[in-house]
């Protein structure tokens, strides 16, 4: 699954770290996320989502 977090967390000015401080997860959560390499659960996306004010889907693609 390709994400977009990277483009939203810079957009909206925030860290590696400040993000992570507030979804309540380590900024290696962020940075795996950001890679690729984790795919969060469906309670951490809708936590993203909500912090960046738009829908999963802009923020989370889904490729098959």
């Amino acid at each position: 699954m390709h994400n977009n977090i990277k483009e939203f967390r810079e957009m909206f000015g925030f860290s590696q770290r400040e993000l992570a401080v507030r979804l309540n997860v380590s900024r290696q959560t962020i940075i795996s996320i950001e890679k690729g390499g984790y795919n969060p659960s469906l309670e951490l996306a809708f936590k993203i989502s909500k912090i960046f004010n738009c829908k999963i889907e802009e923020i989370f693609i889904f490729e098959d």
